[in-house]
């Protein structure tokens, strides 16, 4: 019986590899009509929203009892145990219901802090999964999630911090820094939380800039890249192209993917992004 594992709709994986997994989704409503991230609403929906007035966008992790009924499914189509991978804790409260419901269902479910979001999830969640189906236990599946987030850098470029800020996902201080100097900031994941790490004054120069970082983090590496858009695919496979050609034979794999809607309600329109993956 092979170990089963879970993840949420914020990995934005490809559709390629996504059906290898079970995906549970977030909640995203507009002025209060809710409706389920990659299901029933689109991030094309929530970028518009953004843009009008008196539009209320907000998210909302699945419940416990939602995660629960999908563990005990799990098991129940023999499964041996289940390793459910989620995005960071301190950007959404998904992993703290994953475990409540790990907690009811008993020591055969484990959950793992993936401490990012979008294919920074994505890549841990897909390790556990290539080590579930090459037969390893529900230990060592756990472990290749956690080893690979730790190998993992997430960094994107936003037009505005205001929708961040919004969301209560980036302090105040720093949202006010970013508008007041009129820059555009670009941001990576540390330990979870989301932190300003340049800034500059136009968009050009911040797409070539996340570019630079990245390369920066792949470091000697052989790596594995993401590239995610928000309405924006164009963009994305420039910065792809850039990319692969800077990183050379380096480069193993690279997916292109747009975020999907509960992200979208924090970052707002402009957002691109690469993930890195160094493998081991």
């Amino acid at each position: 019986m092979s170990v089963a594992v879970v993840t949420d709709s914020t990995a934005y994986l490809p559709p390629s590899v996504e059906a290898a997994l079970t995906v549970v989704p977030l909640t995203v409503a507009i002025n209060g009509v809710e409706g389920s991230e990659g299901v029933d609403v689109t991030p094309a929906e929530v970028a518009r929203a953004l843009g009008g007035r008196r539009i209320s966008v907000t998210t909302s992790r699945p419940s416990p009892a939602v995660f629960a009924a999908v563990y005990q499914r799990l098991l129940d189509q023999g499964a041996s145990a289940v390793v459910s991978v989620h995005l960071s804790a301190q950007l959404s409260g998904t992993v703290d219901a994953a475990r409540l419901a790990a907690a009811e269902i008993g020591p055969a479910v484990a959950v793992v802090d993936a401490k990012s979001t979008g294919m920074g999830l994505g890549f841990p969640a897909l390790a556990a999964n290539a080590a579930a189906a090459d037969g390893a236990d529900a230990e060592a599946v756990r472990l290749a999630a956690v080893a690979t987030a730790d190998r993992t850098a997430t960094l994107f470029y936003v037009d505005t911090l205001e929708f961040l800020r919004r969301g209560g996902r980036i302090n105040a201080a720093s949202a006010l820094l970013g508008t007041a100097l009129s820059v555009k900031p670009i941001l990576n994941v540390v330990d979870g939380a989301i932190v300003v790490r340049d800034k500059v004054r136009t968009a050009s120069r911040g797409l070539a800039r996340l570019v630079d970082l990245a390369v920066e983090s792949a470091g000697d590496a052989t790596v594995d890249v993401a590239v995610h858009h928000l309405d924006g695919a164009e963009r994305a496979d420039q910065l792809a192209t850039t990319l692969k050609e800077r990183l050379g034979d380096r480069l193993r794999d690279c997916y292109v993917t747009e975020i999907g809607a509960a992200v979208a309600a924090h970052v707002g329109p402009g957002l691109a992004s690469v993930v890195v993956h160094r493998r081991p």
